[in-house]
């Protein structure tokens, strides 16, 4: 019998789990149908990865095999499992989906993150509070509370980042067509990062992508809705 275990950041409560990269492969997991064991962690918790080499989730141990990184985990999955639902479909289609996982890190994430900011830190757990204010405020170059301080009005600006999904998801279902796929959870994970720890409200209830997220949360069986978070 398969043994796989995926390392899972987590926040003060441990059924909060609000990391965007471990969603992503949880719902990649799911999609395949195969079962899985979440080891909770924390930002703090360098020694737990040691074995890995590295220092972030996810980090995923199958059948002994060491696995890190969203995008390599969906990968194997796919290879090991061709024989499943595909995540991509295609080496074309998963050409494609190496875009949008860009995208989506260096784009959706960016404007993202300043509006729940300051949210992430009232759910983190307390011994990992000094590091994540420390490494944020750094990367911001100000105090959390003034990152997210005119979210109200910067959330307009991210509702413009998103009409590339909006046009998509007004002739489709789904980004990947008419069913989700890796395309699907890479952007989703986003979204679910927020719901994680944040009652800000990011998308107007008629919005294309809002239809989207809502019927996302029964993928994988609905382990998104089933979650600790916030109503969407």
């Amino acid at each position: 019998m398969t043994s796989i275990q995926l390392y899972d950041l987590t926040g003060a409560e441990d059924e909060r789990r609000f990391s965007p990269f471990c969603w992503r492969s949880k719902l990649a997991l799911a999609h395949k149908g195969l079962a899985f064991d979440t080891i909770i962690w924390h930002f703090t918790d360098q020694e737990a990865l040691s074995f890995s080499g590295q220092s972030r989730v996810p980090v995923m141990v199958h059948d002994g095999e060491t696995v890190f990184d969203s995008w390599t985990i969906a990968c194997f999955l796919e290879d090991r499992y061709g024989d499943r639902a595909p995540l991509f479909g295609s080496a074309q289609a998963r050409a494609t989906t190496r875009f949008i996982n860009q995208w989506t890190d260096k784009v959706l994430h960016g404007a993202l993150a300043p509006l729940v900011l300051i949210d992430i830190y009232a759910h983190v757990h307390a011994q990992d509070r000094e590091y994540f204010r420390n490494s944020r405020e750094k990367v911001f170059g100000k105090p959390l509370a003034e990152v997210s301080a005119d979210r109200d009005s910067r959330v307009q600006r991210f509702r413009q980042t998103l009409e590339p999904l909006r046009a998509t998801l007004q002739v489709q279902p789904y980004l990947a067509g008419d069913a989700p796929a890796y395309a699907d959870y890479i952007v989703f994970g986003a979204f679910l990062w927020a719901r994680s720890v944040s009652p800000f409200k990011l998308l107007a209830d008629d919005d294309a992508v809002a239809n989207w997220r809502e019927r996302m949360l029964d993928t994988g069986g609905g382990i998104a809705r089933q979650a600790r978070g916030y109503p969407f």
